[in-house]
């Protein structure tokens, strides 16, 4: 029997980003299209900033001279720029709704340390029993250690979990540990998966 869901944050609560808007900031920062993923999540200060030995400021404040920003002032305007183009993929917090004391809520992220508190400022934190962020914790998935303590927090089973991500290697880790795993693609598949699960 499910008792649990456990949901990832980046492009899946939150909304995927369009590729247009990429191609405006490259335009914008005068780079080559398609480079800026690459310069900024494959940086080694990406990695550091996704267990918590860099906060998202120093991150920022690391990556800037890549994209070539070269002050404070403007690391700070492109960071708060890209941080105000996030938006909450309202189809599935609404799905979340509805599950909401139905079952656990649990979000288990790859983020930089204060994901709480973006919960918190988007008006949707008080939907989960439990935020796992993965720069607060010091542990990343597919690392089946990050699993376990969310399992362990909500006092469930991994047979009695639904792991719902955006990336292929997740929900197979997840998998492999018992959870139902579930790749994300859009809210409204989503529903039909679940319809089949809870």
């Amino acid at each position: 029997m499910i008792r649990a869901i456990v949901i990832d944050f980046g492009r899946v609560i939150s909304r995927h980003k369009p590729p247009s808007l990429f191609r405006r900031y490259e335009e914008d920062l005068g780079m080559e299209l398609d480079t800026l993923n690459a310069v900024m999540f494959d940086s080694k200060a990406w990695q550091d900033a996704l267990v918590g030995r860099k906060t998202a400021e120093e991150f920022w404040q690391a990556i800037g001279p890549e994209l070539g920003l070269q002050t404070p002032a403007e690391i700070d305007a492109f960071r708060r720029r890209y941080h105000a183009d996030e938006a909450i993929n309202h189809d599935v917090v609404n799905m979340l709704r509805r599950f909401h004391r139905r079952y656990e809520l649990a979000v288990l992220s790859n983020n930089p340390p204060g994901l709480d508190q973006w919960l918190h400022d988007w008006g949707i934190r008080d939907l989960f029993d439990v935020v796992f962020c993965s720069g607060n914790e010091g542990l990343v998935k597919p690392d089946a250690a990050a699993y376990q303590a969310v399992l362990q927090r909500l006092r469930i089973k991994p047979e009695e979990a639904v792991f719902i991500d955006d990336t292929i290697e997740h929900v197979l880790a997840a998998r492999r540990l018992g959870l139902r795993g579930v790749l994300f693609t859009t809210a409204e598949a989503l529903e039909e998966q679940l319809a089949d699960l809870v």
